[in-house]
């Protein structure tokens, strides 16, 4: 049950009837020459930015960003001071805890000499150095995904020597050692987007020879892969992303057509649709870095026909839901073993039960009265997501079912 008791709590820390906000705001331009291929990773109240390449160069500086002070700030570059050689674009980049604290790790790549690069370093804020920790065990490559369940991190797909990849491997800091995992289950590709939310990886679009609009979760529990809802954009590479339980934002990218595209899609984890929202009001681009800070999204830099970009988008989230007036719903009791009662101050509404996969489990209809009565004994155990539609509001909230003694 603690699995899905912390999904539970998770989810009810949603606010789901607030208003929608859904804007841009352009904040601090990112220090150094404007560039693309780059990487990202948060520790604490700062995000990194580190390597890519502009016009002339591949890079291996990285720059600090702090939302509360919309400033950038100069950091130490990668490897080092006896980091020569280590510039690089398309590496991949994630946060774990280490040794008590958040640390930054920065993996594969290319670098300008055309090696692929299997290399993993780790950054301390505390000290403000580098450390060199166990090489990738796949092939080197670059432009992978990668996201973080638990406290591991999850890296595959890529572009290597040989060609395309679907591998995966997990990296565990308290060992310091990477272990294969069950290869990803879409088609072999490179410039692919991945992200995490509650406790699975999700990985989309990408170019397999082929642009791609698929997107997959992955369950560390049963070690695999889940083809979910696809993509409704332009299928595409060098798209970015981020996750904000129990939503997800893709966007930017370029398409078949080398349009350079500046769109954002929703994805939400409970309904398995997606929902297009406010375009970014900078130019399309390919090959930015997107980051999640302070509770906002983030897409900064990239590329576009021959322009590299150093500007910087806030991204403020949107509600699901633009109530015209607030729906209250009470469900009791919570847990249950039997039946559950939905209690709203609405005659008439839809209530859909979805199970933690986003699939629907009933429909249930009330035209006189407010209380719903609904039995699910047969249900699994888990943890179930109430989406209640009236003419006037929606509202959503869960559930647990639990099969034994409460």
């Amino acid at each position: 049950m603690s699995k899905f008791l912390f999904l539970l709590l998770l989810t009810l820390l949603w606010k789901h009837s607030t208003y929608a906000q859904d804007f841009w705001l352009q904040k601090d331009t990112v220090n150094g020459p404007p560039k693309a291929a780059a990487s990202a990773f948060v520790i604490e109240n700062r995000a990194y930015l580190v390597a890519g390449t502009d016009d002339f160069e591949y890079k291996r500086k990285m720059y600090s960003y702090r939302a509360d002070q919309n400033d950038w700030d100069d950091e130490v570059s990668l490897g080092g001071d006896g980091g020569d050689g280590l510039a690089r674009v398309g590496a991949s980049s994630f946060s774990l805890q280490h040794e008590g604290q958040t640390k930054g790790y920065v993996t594969l790549g290319q670098t300008q000499t055309i090696a692929f690069m299997n290399d993993l370093w780790e950054y301390d804020r505390s000290t403000e150095a580098w450390t060199q920790k166990a090489n990738f065990s796949g092939a080197p490559r670059r432009e992978a995904v990668s996201f973080v369940i638990g406290n591991k991190a999850y890296v595959g797909t890529g572009n290597s020597a040989t060609g395309l990849k679907k591998d995966f491997y997990t990296y565990d800091p308290s060992s310091n050692s990477w272990e294969q995992i069950a290869d990803f289950a879409g088609s072999a590709r490179r410039a692919a987007v991945g992200f995490s939310m509650n406790t699975y990886g999700f990985l989309g679009t990408g170019d397999d020879g082929t642009l791609r609009n698929d997107f997959w979760m992955y369950d560390p529990q049963i070690d695999q892969w889940i083809q979910k809802a696809h993509f409704p954009g332009n299928p595409r590479s060098g798209a970015c992303g981020w996750a904000a339980f129990p939503v997800c934002y893709l966007g930017t990218g370029q398409d078949a057509n080398y349009t350079y595209h500046n769109d954002l899609w929703e994805y939400n984890y409970f309904l398995n649709n997606w929902t297009q929202r406010a375009d970014l009001p900078g130019p399309g681009r390919k090959n930015a870095v997107a980051f999640y800070l302070d509770g906002w999204g983030h897409i900064g830099t990239g590329y576009n026909n021959g322009t590299f970009y150093d500007d910087l988008w806030a991204y403020s989230g949107t509600a699901a839901i633009a109530e015209q007036q607030e729906l209250e719903v009470m469900v009791s009791p919570n847990p249950t073993a039997d039946f559950v009662t939905v209690s709203m101050n609405a005659d008439e509404a839809n209530v859909a039960i979805l199970n933690h996969l986003g699939q629907k489990m009933a429909v249930v209809s009330e035209k006189s009265g407010s209380k719903l009565l609904i039995d699910v004994r047969h249900f699994p155990s888990g943890v179930y997501y109430l989406q209640i539609n009236s003419a006037a509001a929606q509202q959503s909230t869960t559930f647990v079912k639990c099969n034994g003694t409460l």
